[in-house]
């Protein structure tokens, strides 16, 4: 197996060079590269590696200027100290999200993704296989995992798992939670959907968004709209247009 390392911290790089090398000793490093620009260059003119292990910012820009300027054929394993960035990797060949400051552990667990990678095309047997399979098969985050809070002067992280619904409240976001404690959050309801998980969370109307564990019953109401009663009580009744209403009982029905 031939590896690439795209790192601008010298010391970060030769860390993560040591620990694949200790699990997988028969792997080849061929080469290490800091920047978008000298990535971009040896990517463009030499055959693509096996598996690339990527930093998401460098030295000149972000990692994903390098996949507009040259057509990445191989899984990629992100290793950042940015979880901000974990959608957007995910949608750019992205097998594993990997958190600064890494360890052994965390590097065997991306191997292990990518050893179900390539079993899973194994046996499907296809030619030019769809990385969107692979990352269903193995169940890949497809959103932030918590929310960094600030409320009476105090900083606190909120797990996605924890919250209930989010909500416009006076024109700002705020976050309420399945024991009941409410939080301010930084973001429009519009950019909140975008973060978190499509498959977990989904936007009713202009000011919920809303956790399917968090849906007690769904029954119809009025003008072919549907009321939705949650678990948590709400300071509204939630109801959802019937514009949307078959896109959330399809929503309610795949999971």
């Amino acid at each position: 197996m031939n590896i690439i390392i795209i790192e601008d911290e010298l010391k970060t790089a030769q860390s993560l060079e040591k620990i694949i090398k200790g699990l997988r000793p028969e792997v080849r490093i061929v080469g290490q590269y800091q920047s978008v620009e000298d990535s971009v260059a040896a990517l463009a003119g030499s055959p693509m590696p096996d598996l690339l292990f990527m930093d998401v910012q460098l030295a000149d820009g972000l990692c994903f200027e390098i996949f507009k300027a040259v057509d990445i054929t191989c899984p990629v394993v992100f290793c950042t100290a940015f979880d901000e960035y974990s959608l957007r990797a995910f949608k750019s060949n992205g097998v594993d999200y990997v958190l600064k400051p890494f360890s052994k552990d965390d590097i065997a667990a991306a191997f292990k993704k990518v050893d179900e990678l390539k079993n899973f095309f194994q046996q499907k047997a296809a030619p030019t296989p769809d990385l969107s399979d692979l990352l269903a098969k193995l169940g890949a985050p497809a959103g932030k995992t918590s929310f960094l809070v600030f409320l009476n002067q105090k900083y606190k992280t909120i797990n996605v798992e924890d919250i209930a619904f989010f909500y416009i409240r006076h024109d700002s976001s705020w976050i309420m939670t399945f024991d009941k404690q409410q939080y301010p959050v930084n973001q429009s309801l519009d950019q909140l959907t975008q973060a978190v998980s499509a498959k977990q969370f989904f936007r009713l109307n202009r000011q919920y968004l809303v956790n399917f564990k968090a849906i007690k019953e769904v029954a119809p109401y009025f003008l072919r709209k549907l009321y939705v009663k949650l678990s948590i009580e709400t300071p509204e009744k939630l109801l959802v247009n019937k514009e949307k209403s078959n896109a959330f009982l399809t929503w309610m029905e795949n999971r």
